[in-house]
């Protein structure tokens, strides 16, 4: 959308309680974004729409965030994010705690018969000793959805865009969702657990990323299992979730290996 010699972007949506998200929080979150100069600038929002200025830039894929200099990039945007956005932050805050969003997702399956029903219980089981494996947390102000596209470069700086999981959780959970979004290898994961720390990953800690890496595949499978039930859209969700459910698999033998 242009006025004059401006450019802005439209967002249209409504809350989706199935989801967990409230339109009202993620424009409170998108506006203390930008003013750590995380994101762009909000200039107008109302109920169902969110107006914010365009940035000229492009999206990041799997393979840019792979590249040693971009993940170094995604890394300070990251610390910036957990470290500086609560200082900007204004009125109620929620907790993303991902395996409570699985706990929630699951009753939701259940409940809708899915198709994959007969795993719902392994599942749920699978999830409550995912959490145990995290132990204690030392919470952060954390975006929980860092998939590569919601990175834009425009040559001299990172935005991160799309707020609507935006909340405190443990920073690993970034790192960790971040790794699984963007298909890094098991070495690139201890790259980036150093990079965040400025210290050697020890092997507790990796232990405590793979959990929730873990999590973070099984959180996104079960999104895509409630979407087969209850989503209007075109797309083919049965296949994601196949996908999903299949790294999910894959990640939790390879947490199990590893200990």
């Amino acid at each position: 959308m242009k006025d004059g010699p401006n450019t802005f972007v439209v967002r249209l949506g409504q809350d989706l309680p199935l989801h967990g998200i409230q339109r009202s929080l993620e424009v409170a979150t998108a506006k203390a974004a930008h003013a750590c100069g995380l994101s762009p600038e909000i200039v107008h929002h109302e109920p169902g729409a969110l107006v914010m200025r365009f940035v000229d830039a492009t999206t990041l894929t799997e393979q840019d965030v792979q590249q040693p200099e971009t993940l170094a990039r995604v890394v300070e945007v990251l610390k910036r994010c957990h470290h500086e956005m609560p200082n900007q932050l204004r009125g109620a805050t929620l907790m993303f705690w991902v395996f409570q969003v699985c706990r929630n997702y699951l009753h939701t399956a259940a409940q809708g018969k899915s198709r994959v029903a007969s795993r719902l219980a392994e599942l749920a089981a699978v999830n409550d000793q995912l959490e145990k494996s995290v132990g204690p947390i030392q919470p952060a102000f954390c975006h929980n959805d860092l998939l590569p596209a919601n990175f834009l470069d425009d040559g001299s700086k990172l935005w991160l865009l799309d707020w609507e999981y935006a909340g405190w959780n443990t920073p690993l959970f970034d790192l960790a969702n971040l790794a699984t979004n963007s298909q890094l290898s098991p070495e690139q994961e201890a790259g980036l657990l150093e990079q965040y720390f400025d210290q050697p990953a020890g092997p507790e800690l990796l232990i405590r990323m793979r959990a929730l890496a873990c999590a973070s595949l099984l959180r996104e499978s079960l999104w895509s299992i409630v979407q087969e039930q209850h989503s209007t859209l075109d797309i083919d969700y049965a296949q994601y979730t196949d996908t999903n459910l299949a790294r999910f698999d894959l990640a939790l033998e390879r947490m199990a290996n590893s200990k």
